[in-house]
């Protein structure tokens, strides 16, 4: 589930605590739905989320977000270093398809949406 485009000017000035990802997440609601096996059969609300970051989750959300700021941060690195291998529960990679693409998003990863959507 894409969240917010990486900005990465915006992502190098803002410690976790000030970024706009934590902002986004501090306001977001999901509405999950299940969907048909095809285009024809109705889809379904299964629940409607509001995120609540706290204690380790929020720690773990943090890390997530400091590995992507220090890759940018790196004079070695940047922003052509982020994929979407890094991150536990939020990752950085291309808008899109991603066939030469250059913008990236954090996204969450289902391990992430599993803590509030129960299955």
């Amino acid at each position: 589930m894409a969240i917010t485009m990486i900005d990465p000017v915006n992502v190098c000035q803002k410690e976790f605590e000030e970024s706009h990802l934590l902002a986004k997440l501090k306001k977001i609601v999901v509405v999950a739905r299940t969907v048909g096996k095809n285009v024809d059969e109705p889809s379904y609300i299964h629940s409607v989320i509001e995120f609540d970051l706290h204690g380790e989750l929020y720690d773990a959300v943090k890390t997530d977000y400091d590995l992507v700021r220090n890759t940018l941060l790196d004079p070695d690195k940047g922003f052509s270093y982020l994929t979407g291998k890094m991150g536990y529960y939020i990752q950085p990679r291309t808008k899109g398809a991603g066939h030469g693409s250059t913008s990236r998003a954090f996204y969450a990863r289902p391990r992430f949406l599993a803590k509030f959507i129960k299955l």
